[in-house]
């Protein structure tokens, strides 16, 4: 929320080629409160001078030599990375209001100057400005912070990653309908699954209902755990091998879910077991 504080600590310009509107505005401004106020009868002057010091609300007059309000504007437009143009233009021809609104102006004052007038639309257009700069820092924080989660849960990954290499002989991934769609290591062939025409692509390969070899028992309870999506840590299973060898395997997996407690899959790892003779 803004306080008064925070309204009479904004940054003006006053821009106009009359010195007596300059000081009228000046005089009037430091009496109501305002300590940020600065003027320039230049207006060649005032991209730069925005440029510099980023002014929270430019009162600007449209009827100039040399260059008018109508091509300050132009300018601030094309030279400021501001989305929002702080000006309040001051003119004397109503057939100009339209005009300067059109081309970016926030509101006008009239001259001759209703010091009431201006008062209020000054206040008023200084207190839009205001919360609209909160916003945008409030959503430069806001990006930040998910940046910086972003990167967190990268390196995050990396490390898991990293760790399943080393931890395990293989690491998988399975989609909801229990398709592989990640596979580090030699996961198919340590399953006994057909990989002749698996190549890179996994996403048509999947553990079927039964695997040759597999202890049965130990299949059906495995499989179980999966269909009641259960976490499972070190499962034992044994596979015997054409040759007649008997290979045995810890695996350990979890279900995963997205943010609607939707289910997506299986991950895990998995080591062969090595027998100590």
């Amino acid at each position: 929320m803004l306080n008064t504080i925070d309204i009479f600590n904004a940054s003006i310009l006053i821009v106009d080629d009359q010195e007596a509107n300059v000081s009228l505005l000046e005089q009037m401004l430091s009496g109501t409160g305002y300590t940020r106020v600065t003027s320039t009868m230049n207006p060649r002057e005032v991209c730069a001078l925005h440029r510099k010091n980023g002014y929270d609300l430019i009162l600007l007059d449209l009827q100039m030599p040399g260059m008018d309000g109508f091509q300050v504007m132009e300018g601030l437009k094309a030279n400021v990375t501001d989305s929002y143009l702080p000006v309040l233009v001051i003119t004397a021809q109503p057939g100009h209001k339209l005009r300067a609104l059109q081309v970016g102006a926030k509101d006008f004052i009239s001259k001759p100057f209703d010091l009431v007038e201006v008062k209020t639309r000054i206040h008023n257009m200084l207190e839009v400005r205001l919360l609209y700069k909160k916003l945008e820092d409030h959503n430069r924080m806001l990006e930040q912070v998910v940046e910086e989660r972003t990167a967190e849960l990268r390196e995050s990954e990396a490390r898991y990653r990293s760790l399943t290499e080393l931890a395990s002989d293989w690491y998988w991934e399975q989609d909801e309908n229990m398709k592989f769609t990640k596979v580090s290591g030699p996961v198919l062939e340590m399953l006994g699954v057909q990989v002749d025409s698996f190549a890179e692509d996994t996403s048509n390969t999947q553990l079927p209902n039964s695997v040759a070899g597999w202890n049965e028992e130990e299949y059906k309870l495995l499989q179980a755990t999966i269909a009641a999506r259960q976490p499972f840590l070190d499962f034992l299973f044994t596979r015997v091998d054409a040759d007649g060898s008997q290979k045995t395997f810890r695996v350990s997996g979890e279900p995963m879910f997205n943010r609607s407690s939707h289910f997506i899959g299986y991950r895990g790892i998995g080591v062969e077991q090595v027998t100590k003779k």
